[in-house]
């Protein structure tokens, strides 16, 4: 499990979504392709890979799909992805 949720954090645009999910609420994927710069397509594709490698669940509402990090993750694939996601936001200050 661990390959697979390493893989999906590989791409920038999974990452990003990965941070803007990290403080737990549920975020339509509108609001996800608006703070991300993403198509609704394109979007919703990277938004499968993070579902697929159990990053996050999802929630139909109406014609949009709301997202959330899974609050189910085993706690080794948690410690791994606080520490990537640390790491990314360390960074971004070293470059600002």
């Amino acid at each position: 499990m661990i390959l697979s949720v390493l893989s999906a954090l590989s791409d920038a645009t999974r990452l990003r979504a990965m941070h803007l999910l990290r403080d737990g609420d549920e975020h339509c994927v509108c609001e996800l392709m608006r703070a991300i710069g993403a198509t609704q397509s394109r979007m919703s594709r990277h938004m499968q890979i993070l579902k697929q490698a159990r990053l996050v669940i999802d929630r139909r509402d109406a014609q949009w799909v709301r997202y959330r990090r899974n609050p189910d993750l085993p706690s080794d694939v948690r410690a791994v992805l606080d520490a990537v996601l640390a790491v990314e936001i360390e960074m971004e200050r070293e470059a600002a």
